[in-house]
């Protein structure tokens, strides 16, 4: 089958599905069991087919990349272009809505929540789209727009719109993003902590920057 056919030849996919599958665990509190993931969160299932879509692509199988990419899309409303590049460690909560473009690169250990887009900015056959650091939360709607970088363990919240770099440790909000605080340390780990409206202990974490929003 193709998905054996990944599995027994990519260098990676083994590993980069038994990190995906344990973040849904960690971070998910929906999640009741490791089979709860196998079995029933399409984020998780989009997440694999992307990496088979991804290793046809990378071997020069590009209309079979496609077709996966397409029942995906299909099937969960979930759209990751094949050459993306997506580390391990990664959750999809939710899923429907998330775009992912084909320049585009997701750190390890990130979070991304319903409806992220991670989109283009110029013409075909340039990188074009952001570059997510690893350990990164990415809130429902969140639109990332052009070859820009988010860096190691930023916070985005829901509905931002993000057109231009944001250093390590950033918590940005608004439309346009403007950063409001940064974590003191890498110790906060937004992504699997999924604290998205903040909490006491989050907020210990972090210092505010200019006047807020």
């Amino acid at each position: 089958s193709l998905i054996m056919e990944a599995l027994d030849n990519s260098p990676t996919f083994r590993r980069d599905l038994r990190a995906d599958i344990m973040a849904v665990r960690d971070r998910d509190p929906a999640c009741t069991c490791l089979p709860d993931v196998f079995l029933h969160f399409k984020g998780f299932h989009a997440l694999q087919t992307h990496r088979v879509a991804n290793f046809f692509w990378a071997t020069g199988r590009k209309t079979l990349a496609h077709y996966l990419q397409s029942q995906v899309s299909q099937n969960f409303q979930i759209d990751i272009h094949p050459n993306a590049t997506l580390r391990s460690g990664i959750m999809l909560d939710h899923g429907t809505g998330i775009v992912i473009g084909e320049t585009a690169v997701v750190g390890y250990d990130c979070s991304i929540l319903h409806h992220v887009t991670l989109g283009g900015s110029g013409k075909a056959g340039v990188d074009r789209h952001p570059k997510v650091g690893n350990g990164v939360l990415l809130g429902a709607g969140a639109s990332v727009l052009g070859n820009i970088k988010i860096g190691d363990g930023c916070q985005v919240g829901a509905g931002t719109l993000v057109i231009g770099d944001l250093p390590a440790l950033s918590v940005a909000v608004g439309v346009p993003a403007k950063v409001i605080g940064k974590f003191r340390d890498d110790e906060a780990q937004p992504a699997r902590s999924m604290n998205q409206v903040g909490t006491k202990e989050s907020e210990a974490m972090l210092y505010e920057v200019g006047d807020g929003i």
